[in-house]
């Protein structure tokens, strides 16, 4: 949904994401740290490049800028997301995030932290 911005009809504000649950439909619960931290890494994967199989134990929210996400968890999901998407990461289960397009794959991650905390954890 894209509506005009309240101050200044030439701004276009559209929604990417609203949601309290990730992409697994586990609730998002926000860490507590003494010095919370947002991490913004724009992640390009090359034809074929994954992750990795890792986990995240705080909020991780993402956008597809470019291409398509393929996303499989340990218990075997198979998740899709697309060119333009933007979804909430699942929390404290191992996946692993592979492109299997031709071309590169772009995404924008957002991490919810704390200073000097890990934003995932590898297997």
């Amino acid at each position: 949904m894209m509506v005009k911005g309240q101050n200044n009809n030439s701004l276009i504000v559209e929604k990417l994401l609203d949601t309290d649950t990730t992409s697994l439909g586990q609730n998002i619960v926000y860490p507590k740290f003494n010095h919370a931290e947002v991490t913004v890494q724009k992640i390009t994967f090359r034809p074929g490049a994954s992750t990795g199989w890792h986990k995240h134990e705080i909020p991780v929210f993402s956008y597809i800028l470019k291409g398509e996400l393929t996303v499989e968890t340990e218990d075997h999901k198979i998740l899709l997301f697309k060119e333009n998407t933007s979804f909430s990461e699942s929390i404290n289960i191992f996946h692993n995030g592979t492109n299997r397009g031709k071309t590169d794959l772009i995404v924008i991650a957002i991490y919810l932290g704390g200073k000097g905390e890990k934003l995932a954890i590898h297997k």
